[in-house]
């Protein structure tokens, strides 16, 4: 029969290519026309320990993960205690035959053991048993009814930057896996996916892929950086695809060093832009005042894991909102971003460039592990290039400075906050750039009167930027008993919760943000008027933004769900904490 949805999950050792091989079956998968949702989980080191690559496909959209699973292929003996119970009664865990593995475990909890010569048929048909993963993959989709040609197509494609050899022998062992995996298990797991005739082309990209797209569409000029775990792959795509589109990166020798060239790219003109994570970003604070002194429009996308320190540097966590709203010394506006899915980053990764630029203010991407590092099958026509506009705000022209007959002022008092901003280089766009309090030419002053202007002006963007911001985002019925108010990367666990939720006959909705900061208040206002008994979802230890929101506009949450445990939300997580409604 064919189920509308399945799990499968790959674990086992850094190094032996858990993550490729989960990319391997996930391509094969969507390829075929399905809807595709996969997470990585992996331990802050480069060998040994137990990673995790874990996908959820369907014939219908899938936003998030599910904590139970219908395949567990375990790459060593140590993910069968660890992840045998993530296994649904009736599913199987697949691995090789020379692995001594406790059977009595799967046989307590109702799974089926399905050995294979995995490393056998890696090293007869492709000569390494580094292709035992690509054996366990073609196995996997024999298991699940999946034809053999959407994996031979996917191993081409895999492997075409590495010669015809290579694609050869991993198109043998492929075939030959799938031909064991038919000959041992016949009957498979009891479900199956097909191929979707005639579905819409997809892309099968994560968090920071679209953000980085978002930004290489904006037209994004510079990009200095820091690696730092979920950050970095923001800065290595824009790396790989950079030169092509003329974007300048930088990798720099600390966190300080990349804001800093930002600013001072910024200053000349550069869309600038860095990524780090929370103990990069609180390096990179005083530079962040700098930019709200110099009214230089940067990006900033903070992906979050879990402190204090380094915590746990390769796990997920929204815990990083107070650090975001509070950074840098002194009072100056920043607009906060949080995108919630795949399509929002991109969105996210070119609109902060716009508003950047429209309000001369730093402007902070908020993402986190779970988003950056997911992966989802992306209508192509849902990143749209056609709605990416570039606004460079109050920028002026060669001409508009060929027209200045009185000296030029780059800090000018107006009502919106806003001045007018001249690249260097022009000669009558010469002002001095500190970051002292200053005058409206720039020059450094102590006027008691003069400060007070400028204070007040800088921190006007802020009400004139409130009324771009977006509100908050409904999802699931109106006027639900219940709503589930969360932010930022919950948008895909809390949306599967609601549906699964209304499905079992309770009264549910949902409520997101991805608009932070300013706080657009009417919007919020209106939207909280219409939800039924609140309840914070966050993937934190302090409900956060449930804090912010009472802060500013005195609304208390009912109740909460939190996660802090360094892993992401869940559908079932939810649901078991789920009270329903008094």
């Amino acid at each position: 029969m064919t189920t509308h949805r399945i799990g499968i999950k790959l674990a086992g050792q850094a190094g032996q290519g858990v993550e490729s091989n989960g990319e391997l079956l996930a391509r094969a998968i969507a390829r075929g026309g399905l809807h595709l949702f996969a997470k990585k989980e992996y331990e802050s080191r480069i060998r040994g320990g137990l990673n995790h690559y874990q996908l959820h496909a369907g014939d219908a959209p899938v936003s998030s993960h599910q904590d139970k699973v219908h395949l567990l292929i375990a790459q060593t003996p140590e993910a069968v205690p660890r992840y045998c119970a993530d296994v649904l009664p009736g599913g199987g865990v697949l691995y090789d035959d020379t692995l001594k593995v406790d059977t009595e475990i799967m046989a307590e909890a109702g799974v089926k053991a399905l050995p294979a010569p995995l490393t056998q048929i890696a090293v007869e048909h492709g000569g390494h048993k580094v292709m035992a993963g690509t054996a366990s993959g073609s196995i996997a989709a024999a298991l699940f009814d999946w034809p053999l040609e959407l994996v031979l197509d996917t191993v081409e494609r895999q492997f075409g930057h590495k010669g015809g050899k290579i694609i050869a022998s991993n198109r043998a062992v492929a075939s030959a896996a799938y031909d064991v995996g038919r000959r041992l298990y016949p009957e498979g797991l009891g479900v199956s996916l097909h191929p979707v005739a005639d579905a819409p082309q997809r892309m099968l990209l994560d968090g920071n892929q679209a953000l980085a797209f978002g930004a290489l569409a904006a037209g994004c000029d510079f990009l200095a950086a820091y690696p730092m775990t979920p950050g970095t792959s923001i800065f290595e795509w824009l790396a790989a695809h950079g030169d092509e589109h003329g974007v300048v990166v930088k990798h720099t020798e600390d966190e300080i060093a990349a804001i800093n060239m930002i600013v001072g790219a910024s200053h000349m003109g550069a869309r600038s832009m860095t990524s780090t994570s929370g103990g990069g970003f609180a390096l990179m604070v005083e530079g962040i005042s700098f930019a709200g002194m110099l009214e230089a429009p940067i990006v900033v996308v903070l992906a979050q894991r879990p402190g204090p320190a380094t915590g746990l540097a390769t796990r997920t966590e929204q815990a990083d909102l107070p650090l975001a709203m509070g950074a840098g010394h002194g009072d100056f506006p920043r607009l906060i971003l949080a995108p919630g899915t795949h399509q929002q980053c991109f969105t996210a990764g070119w609109r902060a460039f716009n508003l950047a630029e429209r309000y001369q203010t730093p402007v902070i991407v908020m993402t986190d592990h779970f988003l950056a590092t997911s992966a989802r099958t992306v209508e192509l026509d849902a990143l749209d290039l056609g709605a990416v506009a570039r606004d460079r705000g109050a920028l002026l022209s060669a001409s508009d400075l060929d027209a200045l007959e009185a000296p030029f002022e780059r800090y000018p008092i107006t009502e919106s906050g806003v001045s007018p901003r001249a690249v260097p280089g022009h000669p009558n766009a010469v002002f001095t750039a500190t970051g002292n309090e200053h005058t409206s030419t720039g020059v450094l002053t102590e006027s008691m009167d003069v400060r007070t202007q400028q204070h007040a002006k800088r921190l006007r963007k802020l009400e004139t930027a409130r009324e771009e911001m977006e509100g908050p985002r409904w999802y699931g019925p109106s006027g639900a008993g219940t709503t589930l108010l969360c932010w930022g990367s919950s948008w895909g666990p809390v949306s599967e919760a609601v549906d699964q939720l209304n499905g079992a006959g309770q009264s549910v909705n949902m409520l997101h943000f991805a608009d932070l900061w300013p706080l657009p208040r009417e919007a919020v206002e209106e939207a909280l008027d219409a939800a039924g008994r609140l309840v914070a979802v966050e993937n934190n230890a302090t409900a956060q933004w449930a804090k912010m929101l009472y802060g500013e506009l005195g609304i208390a949450m009912e109740d909460q769900i939190l996660r802090w445990d360094g892993r992401p939300l869940s559908p079932d997580y939810i649901i078991e904490r789920f009270g329903g409604e008094e």
